[in-house]
């Protein structure tokens, strides 16, 4: 069968192959991942079925349909059960994908490996960019802590005495996300283009900053910004937008906002807190009691003017 590289709705990991994105030893690193034990299929599937039947008939039965996956319009039962019995037998790599494609860290949470390049608590991105770019990127990277995204910066970050095609590896398996810096070269460079597929092949949201280099191939696809006559503050502040909106990320960066929120260290910052909170779309039921305990507990936030109350009306907001 000859694959068509230019039109796929569902990339799996046999067509970024076929097509070429993925090379060498990513193929067989991103191969072991798509492997589930029976324990990480159940875990992955009540995953699934948790945030898919939040939405309505029609969109579950489309995202179904996308996936190739089976779907009825015959159903007596609940939206849950419904997901339930029609993943039963699906494949691991569609679960991995379609678990991605809802924001589930592709069928299992991240690796139990911590690297010391990530700040605790934050959301994690990968900055793909020539080595040339370094400074801009670690201005790019300064700008985002702002909003509690660690941004991976590999001239920067990487220690001299550790592997550096290591280090880069574990950086883009723990990642939560990938910007793509598109200065002129990017396409040149092996080691970007690897970078970007590697970040595909795992499901994660991908991006791009136009920096004088148009995006091509593949990553003419990705989301983009238009980094040229802006600052490095107003990016970061559109991408931090974008990501609290996209289903694929809004969870890791909600987590890091909430993170962000227990730790408030003035009233000042209390307040800045709350804001990034009330700003959020995404809400699971323990938030309640996180929210309520953090407000208990830290005396910035129980002192801080109106945000107790600001507290409340937020739960009230979503546990109505």
């Amino acid at each position: 069968m000859v694959r068509n590289c230019q039109n796929q709705p569902n990339w799996g990991l046999n067509a970024k192959v076929e097509c070429g994105i993925l090379q060498g030893d990513y193929i067989t690193r991103l191969s072991d991942d798509k492997m589930l034990t029976p324990s990480e299929r159940i875990d992955t599937i009540q995953e699934i079925a948790s945030r898919l039947s939040k939405e309505d008939w029609p969109l579950i039965d489309l995202t179904l349909r996308q996936f190739s996956l089976p779907w009825t319009e015959e159903w007596q039962g609940d939206e849950r059960a419904y997901i339930f019995n029609m993943l039963d037998d699906a494949p691991n790599e569609t679960l991995v994908d379609l678990a991605a494609h809802l924001g589930y860290d592709n069928a299992h949470e991240r690796p139990g490996v911590e690297p010391d390049f990530w700040k605790v608590g934050h959301f994690r991105l990968f900055a793909s960019h020539l080595a040339e770019d370094k400074d801009y990127a670690t201005q790019l990277q300064l700008e985002l802590s702002r909003f509690y995204i660690s941004t991976f910066v590999a001239h920067k970050d990487i220690n001299p005495t550790r592997e550096w095609q290591e280090e880069i590896e574990l950086a883009l398996s723990t990642a939560d996300a990938l910007v793509a810096l598109l200065t002129p070269g990017f396409h040149a460079s092996l080691w970007t283009d690897q970078e970007v597929g590697f970040a595909m092949g795992r499901g994660l949201l991908a991006v791009a900053i136009s920096l004088g280099e148009e995006p091509y191939g593949f990553i003419a696809r990705l989301q983009a910004f238009q980094g040229i006559g802006k600052t490095v503050e107003e990016l970061a502040r559109e991408m931090f937008q974008a990501f609290l909106r996209n289903k694929q990320t809004k969870r890791r960066l909600t987590l890091a906002f909430l993170n962000r929120f227990e730790n408030s260290h003035s009233f000042d910052n209390a307040k800045e807190n709350m804001s990034l909170l009330e700003g959020i779309d995404y809400w699971e039921l323990h938030f309640e009691e996180r929210i309520r305990k953090a407000v208990d507990s830290n005396y910035q936030l129980r002192k801080a003017w109106g945000v107790p109350e600001r507290a409340e009306s937020l739960i009230r907001k979503w546990t109505k």
